[in-house]
């Protein structure tokens, strides 16, 4: 049987790729979006969670008005602020189904296996063991796929140490010690879950302290010009990295790198300061130097900043240790696909339309942040990935060989 084939195959349905499949939709080009929507929202967040991002910063691209956060609050009878108002998890869940359902109603609801160079495209192989080939692959595969796991703890079983991103709810924990590694906002927002559901979490980080982000109020004309306002947060470094993506593309490898690893650490949302603060046990300037079994628990060896080492035992650990774009780790794209990407240090480098090295193939999102910076960390930066593709694809309309894999090299950077 004759195998079908599109223009455009979107792998991932989360904010970014729903976003993409939309604007790319308009453009009267052929596509198909393959996976869960809003899967890592939904099933791998905390239960009951709020959103670091402010209301305004949290909408999904849409090709036509009348579906940003604010309107779906607005026509749902749920409290909305575009600042004041922290937007929750289930809150954010039902927008994007919503956006999903009027704009993407054509969702494939099945993960996509294996991607592989075809002729003159990509074949894709699907769970289901359906297959297809495709002009251009768009890959907005959100987190999970990068998680990081420090290498101390991966030699404990999996029923002992596990990923944040792997905690949706946290009820199996209750009465037990939990030690969380990291002081992100994934760090915070599992012990504060861990405390409602009566376990006894210990944060251990090799931070200073646990940084919380002030609480929204209206700041001075002064304070304003010193730190305006973007959708990464106050301040002139996250408004120029907000509006200016394409000049971060044109920073040397090295200093982008870094300024994506440093900008906007670890930090967490006011409302939670009070609960963490006063019901976790928090070791700051520790590291976990080894972990081993002990019984049916695990003993950590930690050290401190001065030199000094302690033990500390519990029922389990959980690494909220965040995630890192490196290529490498997507095993469903062909080994020989992986190492046809062109990176610095595993991460992708893009050309200015999000297209890796390997022509046809574009990479949207955290695997994007490398070129694009801090913005494609969080969903504000679906808006501007899912225009920008917009555009290269409908200027690609009229043209079979601008959007055929091989005609052309991508520009690098």
């Amino acid at each position: 049987m004759e195998e079908s084939s599109v223009d455009v195959a979107v792998i991932g349905a989360g904010p970014y790729g729903l976003s993409i499949a939309a604007n790319v939709t308009a453009t009267g080009r052929t596509v198909r979006i393959f996976g869960q929507p809003l899967q890592t929202w939904a099933n791998a967040m905390p239960l009951g969670m709020k959103l670091k991002s402010d209301g305004f910063a949290s909408n999904l691209s849409a090709p036509a008005p009348g579906l940003t956060l604010a309107e779906f609050c607005r026509h749902e009878g749920i409290p909305y602020h575009d600042t004041k108002q922290p937007v929750s998890l289930d809150t954010f869940v039902a927008y994007g189904l919503e956006f999903q359902r009027r704009f993407v109603p054509y969702l494939e609801t099945v993960d996509v296996r294996s991607i592989e160079r075809s002729g003159g495209g990509f074949r894709l192989t699907t769970d289901d063991d359906s297959t297809l080939l495709a002009r251009n692959v768009v890959l907005a595969v959100g987190v999970t796929h990068f998680r990081i796991v420090p290498r101390e703890l991966a030699g404990l079983p999996a029923s002992l140490v596990s990923h944040s991103a792997e905690h949706h709810r946290v009820d199996k924990f209750a009465g037990r010690d939990v030690a969380i590694v990291g002081a992100g906002a994934s760090a915070v927002d599992l012990a504060a879950a861990l405390i409602d559901v009566g376990a006894a979490p210990t944060i251990v980080t090799r931070a200073d302290r646990i940084r919380f982000n002030a609480e929204p109020g209206q700041p001075s004309l002064l304070r304003r010009l010193m730190n305006p306002a973007s959708p990464l947060g106050p301040g002139w470094r996250s408004r120029l990295a907000s509006d200016l993506p394409q000049l971060y593309r044109q920073l040397p490898d090295r200093l982008r790198l870094d300024i994506l690893h440093r900008h906007l650490g670890p930090q967490s949302v006011w409302y939670l300061r009070e609960k963490v603060l006063g019901r976790a046990d928090i070791l700051t300037d520790h590291h976990v130097e080894e972990a081993a079994l002990a019984g049916h628990r695990v003993r950590l060896k930690l050290r401190d900043a001065s030199g000094s080492s302690k033990s500390l035992d519990v029922d389990h650990v959980i690494a909220a240790t965040g995630y890192w774009p490196q290529t490498e780790r997507l095993h469903f794209l062909d080994k020989s696909l992986r190492g046809a990407i062109r990176h610095a240090a595993g991460v992708p480098i893009l050309s200015r339309n999000f297209e890796t090295s390997v022509a046809g193939l574009y990479a949207t999102g955290l695997a994007a942040a490398g070129s694009f910076g801090p913005l494609m960390r969080f969903v504000a930066g679906a808006d501007y990935a899912a225009q920008r593709l917009g555009r290269h694809f409908s200027q690609a309309q009229g043209s079979q060989d601008a959007i055929v894999p091989g005609s052309r090299v991508p520009q690098a950077i």
